[in-house]
């Protein structure tokens, strides 16, 4: 069988399935009851310094965006991070860790920006013998109004400066926590890696108001009649997610750095792509909301069974596996032609296809007496919007076409985009040769 077992900088976990920073790591209770169920490691909800406590609302904290199923595609939430005093919180984290000792156990950590409140916290962490730290500089929502979280996840030079002082002043393995609401991720992610960074993760939310109630005209979630802005996290944010761990994997700036993948982790194949592109373990929060902590029973016996299909023995064989053939628009092979095809034993004559393609694209689906729907080669682009709305799986697929061959179906010579791809100047390969 398929090891799942990883060692991400150091820190060993039976599987690469990890609790993310959130409601369901905030106290012991949750997290001795997450290992039970199977997660191989977890991220403590993040601690913030001694002083003030922190003060959590006492109305709705979650907004939601559903599909038409009522399934939840995302979570829109203001709570803050842990509002229990903070020396519950490193007593429950010695007492884990002592009864899980081969589950990771990372603490994620925000305090204000100067070294001392850095250096005063990671004393105390370290002497619950947690894997690791997580620096929280990703969180969009109250606390980066204070001048924490996404306020210093947005300022490269902080970044650089906060994660220089962690590794000043402890020994424990260092992960930064990104913010997506910047233009730039490769931006942060150097200055995590300038900083002396062991790894980083990412996504954290994103910025948003999910709703509008429109008899009070306030935001959800809605505290008296007010609302505000909150972060954004669910299956909706994993292609985001995806292009940002991607652009940091495959950067020569950042080539290397360890990565932590965050954003709408839902089943084992999310977790696969995810690893595919540069991920060394996945965090998985909103899943575990929705379905409960056994949820990762699910993820490990999917990861299991395709890796076996597939005859990878290790984690470490999928990471980074897809990074290689990711790449910009300008290097793709403009002679690589397909053309749609309708499989007429499996359409069921919904029309879906016809309707988008007739309407919004390029007129290339003809409707035939009977509902027969067929696809018109010299106007097809290939442009995959019928497969994409077509609700029968395999129904309509793409047939690739060789340049210089004869379409069987039109008897007509399958155009060539570029005389010779190999001399194109957008070619890599020609690029390189010059």
């Amino acid at each position: 069988m398929a090891n799942l077992a990883t060692n991400f900088i150091g820190i060993k976990s039976p599987n690469p399935f990890w609790l993310a920073s959130a409601p369901p790591t905030d106290k012991e209770y949750n997290v001795r009851r997450a290992y039970e169920a199977g997660w191989g490691g977890v991220v403590w909800k993040t601690l913030g310094a001694e002083g003030p406590p922190v003060v959590n609302v006492n109305g709705p904290r979650y907004g939601a965006v559903w599909g038409a199923d009522r399934r939840l595609l995302g979570l829109n939430n203001i709570e803050l991070i842990t509002d229990r005093p903070l020396e519950v919180n490193l007593r429950e984290i010695k007492s884990v860790k002592r009864d899980y000792p081969d589950r990771a156990l990372i603490v994620s950590l925000m305090v204000p920006c100067d070294e001392e409140s850095w250096k005063a916290i990671l004393a105390h962490v370290e002497d619950t013998g947690a894997d690791g730290v997580e620096l929280n500089f990703g969180c969009p929502h109250g606390m980066a109004e204070r001048g924490m979280g996404s306020a210093v996840g947005q300022v490269p030079e902080y970044i650089e400066m906060v994660t220089r002082w962690v590794k000043q002043h402890s020994r424990m393995p260092c992960i930064v926590k990104l913010t997506p609401n910047i233009t730039d991720i490769r931006k942060p992610a150097e200055a995590a890696k300038r900083g002396g960074a062991d790894a980083v993760s990412l996504i954290n939310t994103i910025n948003s108001i999910t709703a509008v109630n429109l008899d009070t005209f306030s935001p959800e979630p809605m505290i008296d009649g007010k609302g505000t802005h909150g972060g954004y996290c669910g299956p909706a944010v994993k292609p985001i997610a995806l292009n940002m761990v991607a652009e940091i994997a495959r950067s020569p700036e950042t080539h290397g750095l360890p990565i932590s993948g965050i954003g709408g982790v839902t089943t084992w194949r999310d977790a696969a792509e995810f690893m595919a592109l540069g991920a060394g373990s996945v965090q998985v929060c909103t899943a575990a909301m929705t379905y409960g902590f056994k949820v990762v029973q699910e993820m490990i016996s999917g990861l299991s069974q395709w890796m076996d299909e597939k005859g990878i023995t290790s984690v470490d064989e999928v990471v980074g596996r897809a990074v290689p053939n990711v790449t910009d628009w300008q290097y793709l092979n403009l002679n690589y032609v397909t053309k749609a095809r309708i499989d007429q034993d499996l359409c069921i004559k919904c029309g879906r296809c016809y309707a988008a393609c007739e309407d919004t694209s390029h007129q290339a689906i003809a409707m035939n007496p009977g509902r027969v729907f067929e696809v018109k080669d010299d106007e097809c682009v290939a442009c995959n919007l019928c497969v994409n709305v077509c609700p029968v799986e395999d129904c309509i697929t793409m047939e690739r076409l060789i340049p210089g061959s004869v379409d069987p179906r039109t008897g007509r010579v399958v155009e060539v985009a570029v005389a010779d791809w190999t001399q194109h100047p957008n070619n890599p390969m020609a690029r390189a040769a010059e």
